[in-house]
């Protein structure tokens, strides 16, 4: 089996596994992410099936839709490469950056797994929180779990532990601040640094029509 009819049937399980996912964590969350990795390995010195099966596989048991349980992804994506005879090796390093991608696990001390490969699909699964994209989803998933858009008297955690990001149930403005406005200086790729500027923007600049909005001046 080549390197390309994997990736095929990796998008169809993916499609298959993710048919009735929440809107913000579906297959085109997927797919964007697949195509900027794919956009951004082309500047950076990477094995390309490596970062294709990692960001098809990145959201594929997202541990927030399966109460918290952080080791069903990474199994679900050890198990359906093994089945297709892949390296050991690829195996393994998918698996590693699947375990590792989410921003909640830089809350938590300890050592870090770190490859060039991770970088290069952890920038596009972050670009997707921000932009006009990001606003879309963060609301998308508020409205899932049934949180506020914005309750002024609940101020952001600025300093959560990986447990309180886990359980949060604070308003979707909140999010904001607590993660989508510092994804810009976390970015690892040139690449990726450049296009969060112009979604980092873009979310000032909605944020700032949100309070005219909702105290009524404009």
């Amino acid at each position: 089996m080549t390197k390309q009819n994997i990736i095929d049937k990796t998008i169809t399980f993916v499609k298959e596994t993710l048919s009735n996912a929440e809107g913000g964590h579906d297959w085109f969350h997927i797919e964007r992410v697949y195509k900027n990795t794919l956009l951004i390995a082309k500047k950076e010195a990477v094995d390309e099936f490596t970062v294709s099966l990692a960001a098809l596989l990145h959201d594929i048991a997202d541990s927030k839709f399966f109460n918290g349980d952080e080791t069903i992804g990474p199994k679900l994506a050890k198990e359906f490469l093994a089945k297709l005879n892949v390296d050991q090796n690829v195996i393994n390093h998918v698996t590693d950056i699947i375990k590792h991608i989410s921003y909640k696990n830089e809350l938590e001390q300890g050592s870090k797994f770190t490859s060039k490969e991770l970088e290069v699909v952890q920038d596009p699964d972050r670009l997707d929180a921000i932009g006009a994209i990001g606003i879309a989803r963060c609301f998308s998933y508020g409205g899932f779990k049934n949180r506020a858009l914005y309750n002024p008297e609940i101020k952001p955690n600025l300093n959560m532990s990986k447990a309180e990001y886990k359980t949060s149930t604070a308003p979707s403005i909140n999010h904001f601040y607590e993660k989508l406005l510092l994804l810009k200086d976390k970015m690892n790729t040139e690449t990726g640094k450049q296009i969060a500027l112009e979604r980092h923007a873009f979310m000032e600049q909605f944020l700032s029509q949100f309070y005219l909005e909702w105290e009524g001046k404009k």
